[in-house]
């Protein structure tokens, strides 16, 4: 959801409202009112929206984690122990001069 547009298309959706509660109720307080109203419950829609797309990106990343993490796992469990070879380690000699 990109914010400007959001916004620009909350402004044409309030003004639109705000004009069709004037022409069905006669009275410019009456609209001017269920305008705000209106605005108050396109705010909280909003904010459902973005914690919705937060929590589904949330649990998406960490599907994709345990499955990386898990497939990574099983590479390295199985991939580790081919490349390991079964000669003994070389000795080293350390001295000091």
């Amino acid at each position: 959801m990109y914010a400007p547009r959001v916004f620009v298309s909350m402004l044409g959706t309030l003004a639109v409202f705000a004009v069709a509660a004037y022409v069905m109720s006669g009275s410019f307080w009456t609209a001017f009112i269920e305008t705000i109203l209106c605005a108050i419950i396109l705010q909280i829609g909003y904010f459902i929206g973005i914690v919705y797309l937060v929590r589904r990106e949330k649990a998406q990343m960490e599907k994709s984690r345990s499955a990386e993490g898990t497939h990574a796992k099983a590479r390295t469990d199985a991939g580790g122990r081919d490349s390991l070879s079964a000669e003994a380690p070389a000795r080293v000699h350390i001295q000091d001069h």
